[in-house]
């Protein structure tokens, strides 16, 4: 992800992404650029009008849609959680019930 934000970084910079200036900005964020990841990318961005990609990736993936499964997920979630808890309490109480044998 790192060679892609920096290739969006010099499109809103109004820089051209070629291997040099892709290097320079993966440097200056402290990562090492690997020169086949950088020519693979420069490649694949080679003949792409970012500004069009960019704005047919936000009408196909609206975040609104996103938060729904958030919902759902955590929903979900609650009841195992409470299952974990009527357990535990079992567990104690059959614990506390063989502690009772022991001492008659």
């Amino acid at each position: 992800m790192d060679y892609i934000y920096a290739a969006l970084l010099l499109h809103h910079a109004g820089k051209k992404v070629e291997e040099s200036s892709v290097k320079a900005v993966l440097t200056a964020a402290g990562v090492k650029a690997d020169d086949a990841r950088v020519k693979s990318l420069v490649a694949a961005l080679e003949g792409v009008d970012i500004k069009e990609a960019i704005s047919k990736a936000a009408v196909a993936a609206p975040v609104a849609v996103a938060a729904p499964a958030v919902v759902a997920a955590t929903a979900a979630a609650a009841p195992a959680a409470e299952e974990k808890k009527e357990d535990k309490k079992a567990d104690e109480e059959s614990a506390m019930a063989g502690l009772g044998a022991l001492f008659g």
